[in-house]
């Protein structure tokens, strides 16, 4: 697939917000910590680093997995720029340091592999940005979400944390999707803005009502709250051991990507394996829809007291409207703007067997 000038301003304007989401959540945690808010500036510090930790693991062992691959040792260079969370940066500069050759000074008769490699590192790069997204940016956001709704007003920081937030989650979801295709030769393209908008949407307001929804529960029993999304966690575990990935070469990072895969399974669906998923993604919404539903209808009779009740319908109708929004564009992306419906075997992306290929993708979080 060709490496174009487009491309490499996406690349641009991934580690831009790569940056300023990193800048702007500092920014936060610094000024919790200054208003002696110490318990949101541990949280806001325990999610970046709990979301940076995991990304650099996957990040360097991916490093070593390569140069072991390309017959190189691994260097001890890699690892301290790991150990010292460079690692997302260090692959950045050299995807686009290739990008930039290859998009403004290659001619268009440029080698295969080259655009290969500069295409398998950008979609690396999209794999480790899905990770922190949804390790570190949802809670982000849900933090930020809860702080707003209890004090019933927010400063600067926090709105800037809850847009580049929301920026975060919205762009490498998109991006997920134009590289999970562009890697794998089997897959259609995501052509045209619609289908990358549609899906965008239903990602964005199916997340949107169940982190306000999750907010809610927060306000009710932070202990309910928290064994709740504990049980979702172990559940999406055991589906992950129950499909028996192996996106990993090494037992123990196997173990972590199936944790990892268990707490984004919180937030989203993803097919985690490569089969049909017609019937999980049914399930997994069903269950959605009726635990939303339930918070909501608990809530009405909780005592409002422990909440700002002008806000309380505002965000109800808000979680209902997002919810059904979300499950309109998700029948509409699947129903008629999906790049295989035209393929009668195919009832989403990945049905049926996957195919073998030589790309790292194919055994990662399909959609």
């Amino acid at each position: 697939m060709k490496y174009t000038k487009f491309n490499f301003m996406m690349s641009v304007l991934g580690i831009m917000i790569y940056v300023t989401d990193l800048i702007v959540d500092i920014w936060v945690s610094v000024r919790f910590f200054h208003e002696r808010q110490y318990v949101f500036g541990v949280l806001t510090v325990s999610f970046m680093l709990f979301g940076t930790l995991v990304v650099q693991c996957f990040s360097y062992s991916w490093f070593k997995a390569d140069l072991k691959e390309a017959g190189q040792e691994s260097h001890h260079c890699f690892l301290l720029l790991h150990c010292l969370q460079g690692g997302v940066f260090t692959r950045y500069w050299f995807a686009l340091k290739q990008g930039y050759q290859v998009a403004f000074k290659y001619s268009s008769k440029t080698e295969n592999f080259v655009e290969k490699q500069i295409n398998d590192k950008v979609t690396d790069l999209s794999m480790l940005r899905l990770f922190e997204t949804y390790l570190e940016g949802c809670p982000q956001l849900a933090l930020q979400l809860y702080i707003f709704l209890e004090h019933g007003q927010a400063n600067f920081t926090q709105y800037a944390a809850i847009m580049v937030s929301c920026c975060a989650v919205s762009w490498s979801t998109v991006d997920y999707q134009i590289a999970l295709r562009k890697s794998l030769p089997d897959k259609n393209l995501l052509n045209g803005p619609c289908p990358k908008l549609v899906y965008l949407f239903y990602k964005l307001f199916t997340l949107l009502s169940w982190m306000l929804s999750v907010v809610l529960l927060l306000f009710l029993n932070v202990k309910i709250a928290f064994l709740l999304l504990f049980f979702l966690w172990i559940l999406g575990i055991y589906w992950a051991f129950k499909k028996q990935t192996d996106f990993c070469v090494s037992t123990s990072m196997e173990i972590l990507y199936r944790i990892v895969v268990g707490f984004i399974l919180i937030f989203t669906f993803f097919n985690i394996k490569g089969q049909n998923t017609k019937c999980p993604m049914s399930c997994y919404y069903i269950v959605r829809v009726l635990v939303t539903l339930g918070i909501l209808i608990v809530f009405w009779f909780y005592p409002l007291s422990i909440f700002n009740a002008d806000y309380f319908i505002p965000v109800s109708i808000t979680i209902v409207l997002s919810l059904l929004l979300g499950i309109i564009f998700l029948l509409v992306y699947y129903g008629t703007l999906h790049p295989n419906r035209s393929e009668e075997t195919k009832l989403d992306e990945v049905d049926g067997k996957p195919i073998q290929r030589d790309c790292r993708m194919k055994y990662f979080l399909m959609e």
